[in-house]
């Protein structure tokens, strides 16, 4: 079956760096839409960041230039490097695995299929 399991989570100190990771099994990796979602308390989850097949990119706003999306396909492995966080960054971290999500609005969770458990990153001021 699919799994998708996340870490690299943690507590950091605002401008300091953490880098995700999920591995993935169950399902033809490297065919398909990859992307990192968060939500933190009383929040609504949102996309954080994706990458297709081909290797393209999409990013929110609010992170761009801060975080790097990027895969290991040879080790079936997504990562997200997280540089200069800010206490808003703070939430609960999640991978996603579609198909098809990458070919529209990927920033919108109802379009990935396959989720991880979440891996918790705070930061403070």
């Amino acid at each position: 079956q699919v799994q998708l399991v996340e870490s690299g989570g943690g507590s950091v100190q605002a401008g300091g760096s953490l880098r995700l990771s999920c591995a993935a099994s169950g399902y033809p990796y490297r065919h398909y839409c990859m992307g990192w979602f968060r939500q933190a308390p009383g929040k609504e989850r949102e996309g954080v960041a994706a990458i297709r097949s081909d290797g393209s990119t999409r990013y929110t706003a609010s992170v761009k230039g801060r975080f790097t999306i990027s895969q290991d396909n040879a080790k079936n492995t997504l990562y997200l490097q997280m540089n200069s966080l800010k206490p808003e960054d703070t939430a609960m971290y999640y991978c996603a695995a579609d198909l098809l999500a990458c070919r529209g609005s990927w920033y919108l969770p109802q379009y990935f299929r396959y989720w991880g458990q979440g891996t918790q990153v705070t930061v403070s001021s």
